[in-house]
Protein backbone atom coordinates (compact mmCIF):
# COMPACT_ATOMS: atom_id res chain seq x y z
CA UNK A 1 0.00 0.00 0.00
CA UNK A 2 1.34 3.37 -1.02
CA UNK A 3 2.29 5.85 1.70
CA UNK A 4 1.08 9.42 1.20
CA UNK A 5 2.30 12.46 3.16
CA UNK A 6 -1.29 13.03 4.37
CA UNK A 7 -4.01 10.75 5.81
CA UNK A 8 -7.80 10.96 5.65
CA UNK A 9 -9.28 13.03 8.57
CA UNK A 10 -5.83 14.45 9.37
CA UNK A 11 -5.78 18.13 10.37
CA UNK A 12 -2.83 20.30 9.32
CA UNK A 13 -1.84 23.89 8.55
CA UNK A 14 -1.16 24.70 4.90
CA UNK A 15 -0.27 27.67 2.69
CA UNK A 16 -2.36 28.21 -0.43
CA UNK A 17 -0.13 28.59 -3.47
CA UNK A 18 -2.52 28.90 -6.42
CA UNK A 19 -6.06 28.48 -7.75
CA UNK A 20 -7.14 25.48 -9.84
CA UNK A 21 -9.15 25.97 -13.04
CA UNK A 22 -12.22 24.95 -10.97
CA UNK A 23 -11.58 27.71 -8.43
CA UNK A 24 -10.21 25.56 -5.59
CA UNK A 25 -7.15 26.64 -3.63
CA UNK A 26 -4.03 24.49 -4.16
CA UNK A 27 -1.65 23.54 -1.33
CA UNK A 28 1.33 21.18 -1.32
CA UNK A 29 2.38 18.82 1.47
CA UNK A 30 5.81 17.33 0.67
CA UNK A 31 5.02 17.74 -3.04
CA UNK A 32 1.55 16.15 -2.69
CA UNK A 33 -1.29 18.34 -4.03
CA UNK A 34 -4.32 19.21 -1.92
CA UNK A 35 -7.35 20.98 -3.43
CA UNK A 36 -9.24 23.10 -0.89
CA UNK A 37 -12.55 24.89 -1.45
CA UNK A 38 -13.04 28.46 -0.19
CA UNK A 39 -9.33 29.31 -0.13
CA UNK A 40 -7.25 31.77 -2.14
CA UNK A 41 -3.54 32.22 -2.98
CA UNK A 42 -1.46 33.71 -0.14
CA UNK A 43 -3.86 32.40 2.52
CA UNK A 44 -2.97 30.11 5.40
CA UNK A 45 -5.54 27.69 6.77
CA UNK A 46 -6.07 24.84 9.19
CA UNK A 47 -7.59 22.11 7.00
CA UNK A 48 -8.98 18.61 7.40
CA UNK A 49 -8.15 16.00 4.74
CA UNK A 50 -11.36 14.56 3.24
CA UNK A 51 -10.06 12.32 0.46
CA UNK A 52 -6.65 10.92 -0.49
CA UNK A 53 -6.04 9.81 -4.09
CA UNK A 54 -3.01 8.61 -6.04
CA UNK A 55 -1.91 12.00 -7.34
CA UNK A 56 -3.87 14.48 -5.23
CA UNK A 57 -6.34 14.81 -2.40
CA UNK A 58 -9.13 17.10 -1.16
CA UNK A 59 -9.43 18.97 2.12
CA UNK A 60 -11.79 21.44 3.79
CA UNK A 61 -11.10 24.56 5.79
CA UNK A 62 -11.52 24.21 9.55
CA UNK A 63 -10.16 27.67 10.29
CA UNK A 64 -8.79 30.45 8.12
CA UNK A 65 -5.55 31.62 9.79
CA UNK A 66 -4.54 34.30 7.29
CA UNK A 67 -6.93 35.86 4.75
CA UNK A 68 -6.03 37.20 1.31
CA UNK A 69 -6.61 40.92 0.67
CA UNK A 70 -8.43 39.74 -2.49
CA UNK A 71 -11.07 37.87 -0.50
CA UNK A 72 -14.61 39.25 -0.65
CA UNK A 73 -17.41 38.40 1.73
CA UNK A 74 -19.11 35.19 0.72
CA UNK A 75 -22.90 35.65 0.25
CA UNK A 76 -23.57 31.99 1.08
CA UNK A 77 -21.17 29.07 1.46
CA UNK A 78 -23.68 26.81 -0.33
CA UNK A 79 -22.79 28.69 -3.56
CA UNK A 80 -19.32 27.14 -3.33
CA UNK A 81 -20.47 23.71 -2.08
CA UNK A 82 -22.83 23.31 -5.03
CA UNK A 83 -20.55 24.86 -7.63
CA UNK A 84 -23.12 27.60 -8.48
CA UNK A 85 -20.64 30.42 -7.86
CA UNK A 86 -17.19 28.88 -7.20
CA UNK A 87 -15.37 32.25 -7.37
CA UNK A 88 -17.82 34.27 -5.25
CA UNK A 89 -15.20 34.57 -2.46
CA UNK A 90 -12.71 36.31 -4.82
CA UNK A 91 -12.93 40.05 -5.59
CA UNK A 92 -14.32 40.70 -9.06
CA UNK A 93 -11.25 42.41 -10.54
CA UNK A 94 -9.18 39.38 -9.49
CA UNK A 95 -11.79 37.01 -11.01
CA UNK A 96 -11.23 38.76 -14.35
CA UNK A 97 -7.44 38.54 -13.98
CA UNK A 98 -7.74 34.82 -13.15
CA UNK A 99 -9.84 34.23 -16.29
CA UNK A 100 -7.41 36.12 -18.52
CA UNK A 101 -4.60 33.97 -17.14
CA UNK A 102 -6.62 30.79 -17.86
CA UNK A 103 -7.11 31.82 -21.52
CA UNK A 104 -3.40 32.73 -21.91
CA UNK A 105 -2.39 29.38 -20.37
CA UNK A 106 -4.46 27.21 -22.75
CA UNK A 107 -3.32 29.18 -25.81
CA UNK A 108 0.31 28.68 -24.78
CA UNK A 109 0.04 25.04 -23.62
CA UNK A 110 -2.66 23.51 -25.88
CA UNK A 111 -2.42 25.60 -29.03
CA UNK A 112 1.32 26.29 -28.66
CA UNK A 113 0.48 29.85 -29.69
CA UNK A 114 1.78 32.00 -26.81
CA UNK A 115 2.15 34.98 -29.19
CA UNK A 116 -1.64 35.42 -29.55
CA UNK A 117 -2.68 38.60 -27.80
CA UNK A 118 -5.32 38.04 -25.08
CA UNK A 119 -7.02 41.30 -24.15
CA UNK A 120 -8.21 42.07 -20.62
CA UNK A 121 -11.71 40.54 -20.16
CA UNK A 122 -14.72 42.83 -20.46
CA UNK A 123 -16.52 42.55 -17.12
CA UNK A 124 -19.90 43.61 -15.74
CA UNK A 125 -20.70 46.64 -13.66
CA UNK A 126 -23.01 44.52 -11.45
CA UNK A 127 -21.61 40.98 -11.64
CA UNK A 128 -24.56 39.17 -10.00
CA UNK A 129 -28.30 38.58 -10.57
CA UNK A 130 -27.69 38.17 -14.32
CA UNK A 131 -28.92 34.68 -15.28
CA UNK A 132 -32.14 34.70 -17.34
CA UNK A 133 -32.69 30.94 -17.04
CA UNK A 134 -32.54 28.37 -14.27
CA UNK A 135 -33.10 24.61 -13.93
CA UNK A 136 -33.78 23.69 -10.31
CA UNK A 137 -34.14 20.11 -8.99
CA UNK A 138 -36.97 19.33 -6.57
CA UNK A 139 -36.85 16.87 -3.67
CA UNK A 140 -39.01 16.01 -0.70
CA UNK A 141 -37.17 16.94 2.51
CA UNK A 142 -38.90 16.70 5.93
CA UNK A 143 -42.22 16.12 4.19
CA UNK A 144 -42.02 19.33 2.08
CA UNK A 145 -41.17 20.13 -1.54
CA UNK A 146 -37.69 21.64 -1.41
CA UNK A 147 -35.73 23.48 -4.11
CA UNK A 148 -32.01 24.12 -4.24
CA UNK A 149 -29.02 22.65 -5.98
CA UNK A 150 -27.00 19.46 -5.79
CA UNK A 151 -23.83 19.37 -3.70
CA UNK A 152 -20.81 19.04 -6.05
CA UNK A 153 -20.24 15.49 -7.37
CA UNK A 154 -23.43 14.21 -5.68
CA UNK A 155 -27.20 14.22 -5.95
CA UNK A 156 -27.66 15.45 -2.39
CA UNK A 157 -29.88 18.55 -2.52
CA UNK A 158 -28.65 21.66 -0.70
CA UNK A 159 -31.70 23.91 -0.02
CA UNK A 160 -31.13 27.37 -1.56
CA UNK A 161 -33.58 30.23 -2.18
CA UNK A 162 -31.21 33.07 -3.10
CA UNK A 163 -29.04 31.86 -5.99
CA UNK A 164 -27.07 35.15 -6.15
CA UNK A 165 -26.17 34.95 -9.87
CA UNK A 166 -29.79 34.54 -11.02
CA UNK A 167 -32.28 37.28 -11.86
CA UNK A 168 -33.93 37.88 -8.42
CA UNK A 169 -37.35 37.75 -10.14
CA UNK A 170 -36.56 34.14 -11.11
CA UNK A 171 -35.51 33.30 -7.54
CA UNK A 172 -38.86 34.62 -6.25
CA UNK A 173 -40.79 32.77 -8.98
CA UNK A 174 -39.20 29.42 -8.02
CA UNK A 175 -40.31 29.81 -4.39
CA UNK A 176 -43.87 30.76 -5.41
CA UNK A 177 -44.17 27.93 -7.97
CA UNK A 178 -42.78 25.41 -5.46
CA UNK A 179 -45.27 26.53 -2.79
CA UNK A 180 -48.21 26.34 -5.24
CA UNK A 181 -47.18 22.77 -6.18
CA UNK A 182 -46.96 21.92 -2.47
CA UNK A 183 -50.52 23.23 -1.94
CA UNK A 184 -51.74 20.94 -4.73
CA UNK A 185 -49.87 18.04 -3.10
CA UNK A 186 -47.66 17.41 -6.16
CA UNK A 187 -45.15 14.65 -5.35
CA UNK A 188 -41.42 15.17 -5.83
CA UNK A 189 -39.42 12.78 -7.98
CA UNK A 190 -37.23 10.27 -6.14
CA UNK A 191 -34.19 9.66 -8.28
CA UNK A 192 -32.96 6.46 -6.62
CA UNK A 193 -36.31 4.70 -6.70
CA UNK A 194 -37.34 6.34 -10.02
CA UNK A 195 -40.70 7.19 -8.41
CA UNK A 196 -42.70 10.33 -7.82
CA UNK A 197 -43.68 13.01 -10.31
CA UNK A 198 -41.99 16.46 -10.36
CA UNK A 199 -38.30 16.37 -11.38
CA UNK A 200 -37.29 19.98 -12.10
CA UNK A 201 -38.68 23.51 -12.19
CA UNK A 202 -37.23 25.46 -15.13
CA UNK A 203 -37.78 29.22 -15.34
CA UNK A 204 -36.81 31.58 -18.18
CA UNK A 205 -37.28 35.35 -18.09
CA UNK A 206 -36.89 37.90 -20.86
CA UNK A 207 -34.28 40.41 -19.63
CA UNK A 208 -35.85 43.32 -21.50
CA UNK A 209 -39.45 42.06 -21.89
CA UNK A 210 -39.96 40.73 -18.35
CA UNK A 211 -41.99 37.82 -19.83
CA UNK A 212 -41.59 34.62 -17.88
CA UNK A 213 -41.89 30.93 -18.79
CA UNK A 214 -42.25 28.13 -16.24
CA UNK A 215 -41.46 24.58 -17.36
CA UNK A 216 -42.50 21.74 -15.01
CA UNK A 217 -40.48 18.64 -15.83
CA UNK A 218 -42.47 15.55 -14.84
CA UNK A 219 -41.85 11.79 -14.84
CA UNK A 220 -45.25 10.91 -16.33
CA UNK A 221 -47.56 12.58 -18.89
CA UNK A 222 -50.72 12.48 -16.72
CA UNK A 223 -50.70 15.69 -14.66
CA UNK A 224 -53.60 15.80 -12.18
CA UNK A 225 -55.03 19.35 -12.17
CA UNK A 226 -52.09 20.48 -14.37
CA UNK A 227 -54.09 23.20 -16.18
CA UNK A 228 -55.58 24.43 -12.89
CA UNK A 229 -52.09 24.62 -11.32
CA UNK A 230 -50.82 26.54 -14.37
CA UNK A 231 -53.69 29.05 -14.03
CA UNK A 232 -52.85 29.61 -10.35
CA UNK A 233 -49.15 30.13 -11.26
CA UNK A 234 -50.19 32.86 -13.72
CA UNK A 235 -52.57 34.45 -11.19
CA UNK A 236 -49.91 34.63 -8.49
CA UNK A 237 -47.08 35.56 -10.90
CA UNK A 238 -48.72 37.69 -13.65
CA UNK A 239 -45.40 37.96 -15.61
CA UNK A 240 -45.73 34.23 -16.39
CA UNK A 241 -47.15 34.07 -19.92
CA UNK A 242 -46.22 30.45 -20.59
CA UNK A 243 -46.48 27.30 -18.44
CA UNK A 244 -45.21 24.14 -20.09
CA UNK A 245 -45.19 20.53 -18.96
CA UNK A 246 -42.11 18.69 -20.19
CA UNK A 247 -42.24 14.89 -19.85
CA UNK A 248 -39.07 12.96 -19.06
CA UNK A 249 -39.83 9.29 -18.29
CA UNK A 250 -36.20 8.13 -18.47
CA UNK A 251 -33.89 7.28 -15.58
CA UNK A 252 -31.29 9.83 -16.61
CA UNK A 253 -29.34 12.97 -15.60
CA UNK A 254 -30.62 14.77 -18.72
CA UNK A 255 -33.11 17.38 -17.48
CA UNK A 256 -35.56 17.80 -20.37
CA UNK A 257 -37.52 15.03 -22.10
CA UNK A 258 -38.54 14.98 -25.73
CA UNK A 259 -42.28 15.67 -25.34
CA UNK A 260 -44.00 18.74 -23.97
CA UNK A 261 -47.38 20.41 -23.88
CA UNK A 262 -48.60 23.91 -23.08
CA UNK A 263 -50.59 24.08 -19.83
CA UNK A 264 -51.16 27.84 -19.95
CA UNK A 265 -50.57 30.71 -22.41
CA UNK A 266 -48.00 30.70 -25.20
CA UNK A 267 -45.43 28.08 -26.23
CA UNK A 268 -42.61 30.66 -26.12
CA UNK A 269 -41.58 33.99 -24.59
CA UNK A 270 -40.14 37.06 -26.29
CA UNK A 271 -37.02 39.01 -25.50
CA UNK A 272 -34.96 41.73 -27.17
CA UNK A 273 -31.32 41.59 -28.13
CA UNK A 274 -29.58 44.56 -29.77
CA UNK A 275 -32.97 46.04 -30.63
CA UNK A 276 -34.28 42.88 -32.35
CA UNK A 277 -37.06 40.68 -30.90
CA UNK A 278 -36.59 36.91 -30.52
CA UNK A 279 -39.00 34.18 -29.55
CA UNK A 280 -37.53 31.67 -27.13
CA UNK A 281 -39.11 28.26 -26.62
CA UNK A 282 -38.49 25.85 -23.71
CA UNK A 283 -35.56 24.05 -25.38
CA UNK A 284 -34.11 26.96 -27.40
CA UNK A 285 -30.49 27.89 -26.83
CA UNK A 286 -30.35 31.50 -25.70
CA UNK A 287 -27.35 33.00 -23.90
CA UNK A 288 -28.08 33.14 -20.13
CA UNK A 289 -26.69 36.67 -19.64
CA UNK A 290 -28.56 38.99 -21.98
CA UNK A 291 -26.79 42.26 -21.09
CA UNK A 292 -23.32 40.74 -21.63
CA UNK A 293 -24.42 38.87 -24.76
CA UNK A 294 -25.13 42.28 -26.31
CA UNK A 295 -21.56 43.30 -25.38
CA UNK A 296 -20.22 39.98 -26.73
CA UNK A 297 -22.01 40.31 -30.09
CA UNK A 298 -21.05 43.98 -30.51
CA UNK A 299 -17.43 43.03 -29.82
CA UNK A 300 -17.61 40.18 -32.35
CA UNK A 301 -19.20 42.41 -35.03
CA UNK A 302 -16.55 45.12 -34.54
CA UNK A 303 -13.73 42.58 -34.70
CA UNK A 304 -15.21 41.17 -37.93
CA UNK A 305 -14.95 44.63 -39.56
CA UNK A 306 -18.26 44.01 -41.33
CA UNK A 307 -19.12 45.92 -44.50
CA UNK A 308 -22.22 46.16 -46.71
CA UNK A 309 -20.61 43.87 -49.33
CA UNK A 310 -19.98 40.98 -46.92
CA UNK A 311 -21.66 37.60 -47.34
CA UNK A 312 -21.75 36.10 -43.85
CA UNK A 313 -22.16 32.45 -42.83
CA UNK A 314 -23.63 31.88 -39.35
CA UNK A 315 -22.56 28.28 -38.85
CA UNK A 316 -24.22 27.47 -35.51
CA UNK A 317 -27.22 29.66 -36.04
CA UNK A 318 -29.53 28.44 -33.22
CA UNK A 319 -32.60 30.72 -33.18
CA UNK A 320 -30.79 33.29 -35.33
CA UNK A 321 -29.56 35.76 -32.70
CA UNK A 322 -26.18 36.43 -34.34
CA UNK A 323 -27.25 36.45 -38.00
CA UNK A 324 -30.35 38.61 -37.46
CA UNK A 325 -28.47 41.05 -35.18
CA UNK A 326 -25.81 41.75 -37.84
CA UNK A 327 -28.00 41.49 -40.97
CA UNK A 328 -28.45 45.24 -41.46
CA UNK A 329 -24.64 45.70 -41.66
CA UNK A 330 -23.99 43.21 -44.52
CA UNK A 331 -25.19 42.09 -47.98
CA UNK A 332 -26.45 38.60 -47.00
CA UNK A 333 -26.47 36.12 -44.11
CA UNK A 334 -26.63 32.36 -44.63
CA UNK A 335 -27.36 30.45 -41.45
CA UNK A 336 -27.32 26.74 -40.73
CA UNK A 337 -28.31 24.62 -37.78
CA UNK A 338 -28.85 20.88 -37.22
CA UNK A 339 -31.91 21.26 -34.95
CA UNK A 340 -35.07 21.73 -37.11
CA UNK A 341 -37.05 23.49 -34.31
CA UNK A 342 -34.28 26.08 -33.94
CA UNK A 343 -34.30 26.72 -37.71
CA UNK A 344 -38.08 27.27 -37.55
CA UNK A 345 -37.54 29.74 -34.69
CA UNK A 346 -34.77 31.49 -36.66
CA UNK A 347 -36.98 31.87 -39.76
CA UNK A 348 -39.86 33.17 -37.61
CA UNK A 349 -37.50 35.61 -35.86
CA UNK A 350 -36.16 36.93 -39.19
CA UNK A 351 -39.71 37.47 -40.47
CA UNK A 352 -40.81 39.12 -37.27
CA UNK A 353 -37.93 41.62 -37.39
CA UNK A 354 -38.52 42.38 -41.07
CA UNK A 355 -35.07 41.03 -41.98
CA UNK A 356 -35.10 39.80 -45.58
CA UNK A 357 -31.41 39.18 -46.33
CA UNK A 358 -31.09 36.22 -43.92
CA UNK A 359 -31.69 32.61 -45.07
CA UNK A 360 -31.64 29.53 -42.83
CA UNK A 361 -30.92 25.90 -43.70
CA UNK A 362 -31.14 22.63 -41.76
CA UNK A 363 -27.97 20.57 -41.76
CA UNK A 364 -24.25 20.46 -41.01
CA UNK A 365 -21.89 23.08 -42.39
CA UNK A 366 -19.55 20.35 -43.66
CA UNK A 367 -22.26 19.29 -46.12
CA UNK A 368 -23.87 22.63 -46.93
CA UNK A 369 -20.85 24.90 -47.48
CA UNK A 370 -19.22 22.86 -50.30
CA UNK A 371 -22.62 22.85 -52.02
CA UNK A 372 -22.76 26.66 -51.80
CA UNK A 373 -19.27 26.90 -53.23
CA UNK A 374 -20.32 24.76 -56.21
CA UNK A 375 -23.27 27.15 -56.68
CA UNK A 376 -20.88 30.09 -56.82
CA UNK A 377 -21.68 31.46 -53.33
CA UNK A 378 -18.49 32.85 -51.78
CA UNK A 379 -18.78 33.83 -48.09
CA UNK A 380 -16.38 36.54 -46.92
CA UNK A 381 -16.94 36.10 -43.17
CA UNK A 382 -17.81 32.96 -41.19
CA UNK A 383 -19.15 33.19 -37.62
CA UNK A 384 -18.95 30.10 -35.41
CA UNK A 385 -20.43 29.78 -31.94
CA UNK A 386 -20.19 26.04 -31.16
CA UNK A 387 -21.06 24.16 -27.93
CA UNK A 388 -18.35 23.40 -25.32
CA UNK A 389 -16.89 20.50 -27.34
CA UNK A 390 -15.80 22.99 -30.03
CA UNK A 391 -15.58 22.30 -33.77
CA UNK A 392 -15.19 19.03 -35.67
CA UNK A 393 -11.90 18.78 -37.58
CA UNK A 394 -13.95 18.18 -40.79
CA UNK A 395 -15.76 21.50 -40.23
CA UNK A 396 -12.44 23.34 -39.92
CA UNK A 397 -11.15 21.76 -43.14
CA UNK A 398 -14.39 22.58 -45.00
CA UNK A 399 -14.43 26.18 -43.79
CA UNK A 400 -10.80 26.71 -44.79
CA UNK A 401 -11.52 25.22 -48.24
CA UNK A 402 -14.27 27.83 -48.79
CA UNK A 403 -11.59 30.50 -48.15
CA UNK A 404 -13.49 33.21 -46.27
CA UNK A 405 -11.39 36.32 -45.59
CA UNK A 406 -12.20 36.33 -41.87
CA UNK A 407 -13.47 33.83 -39.31
CA UNK A 408 -14.96 35.01 -36.03
CA UNK A 409 -14.88 32.30 -33.38
CA UNK A 410 -17.14 32.77 -30.33
CA UNK A 411 -16.27 30.19 -27.68
CA UNK A 412 -17.52 29.20 -24.23
CA UNK A 413 -14.57 26.86 -23.63
CA UNK A 414 -10.99 28.24 -23.89
CA UNK A 415 -9.49 24.72 -24.10
CA UNK A 416 -11.41 23.69 -27.24
CA UNK A 417 -10.93 27.20 -28.66
CA UNK A 418 -7.14 26.81 -28.31
CA UNK A 419 -7.23 23.36 -29.94
CA UNK A 420 -9.31 24.66 -32.88
CA UNK A 421 -7.20 27.80 -33.41
CA UNK A 422 -4.14 25.54 -33.79
CA UNK A 423 -6.02 23.47 -36.42
CA UNK A 424 -7.07 26.63 -38.28
CA UNK A 425 -3.42 27.75 -38.24
CA UNK A 426 -2.50 24.52 -40.08
CA UNK A 427 -5.13 25.46 -42.70
CA UNK A 428 -3.65 28.92 -43.29
CA UNK A 429 -5.58 31.08 -40.81
CA UNK A 430 -3.77 33.20 -38.25
CA UNK A 431 -5.43 34.39 -35.02
CA UNK A 432 -5.09 38.16 -34.63
CA UNK A 433 -6.41 38.51 -31.08
CA UNK A 434 -8.69 36.97 -28.49
CA UNK A 435 -11.11 39.10 -26.49
CA UNK A 436 -12.59 37.45 -23.36
CA UNK A 437 -16.05 38.69 -22.31
CA UNK A 438 -17.27 37.71 -18.85
CA UNK A 439 -20.75 36.23 -19.37
CA UNK A 440 -20.51 34.17 -16.20
CA UNK A 441 -19.31 36.30 -13.24
CA UNK A 442 -18.64 34.44 -9.95
CA UNK A 443 -17.93 31.24 -11.91
CA UNK A 444 -14.77 29.90 -13.57
CA UNK A 445 -16.33 30.09 -17.07
CA UNK A 446 -15.44 32.74 -19.65
CA UNK A 447 -16.64 33.49 -23.16
CA UNK A 448 -14.07 34.50 -25.79
CA UNK A 449 -14.12 36.02 -29.28
CA UNK A 450 -11.22 35.23 -31.61
CA UNK A 451 -10.57 36.87 -34.99
CA UNK A 452 -8.83 34.74 -37.64
CA UNK A 453 -7.66 36.02 -41.00
CA UNK A 454 -6.49 34.08 -44.04
CA UNK A 455 -2.82 34.13 -44.97
CA UNK A 456 -2.08 33.80 -48.68
CA UNK A 457 0.42 30.99 -49.23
Amino acid sequence: MKNYPVKKNQELEVDILDLSHEGNGIAKVDGYLLFIENTLPNERALVKVLKVGNKFGFAKVMKLLQASPNRQELPNEALLRTGIAPLSHLSYDKQLAFKQQQVENVLAKIAKLPEIKVNAPIGMEKPFGYRNKTQIPVQKIHGKLTTGFYRKNSHTLVPIEDFYIQDPNIDQAIIKVRDILQRFNVKAYNEEAHEGFLRHIVVRRGHHSGEMMVVLVTRKPKFFKGEEIAEVIHEEIPEVVSVIQNINEEKTNVIMGEFERVLYGKSSIDDQLLGKTFQISAKSFYQVNTAQTEVLYQTAFEMAQLSENDVVVDAYAGIGTIGISLADRVKEVLGMEVIPEAVNDAKANAKRNGVENVHYFIGKAEKIMPQWLREGIQPTVVFVDPPRKGLDASFIETTAAVKPERIVYISCNPATLARDLALFEEEGYVTKEVQPVDLFPQTTHIECVGLLTRVER
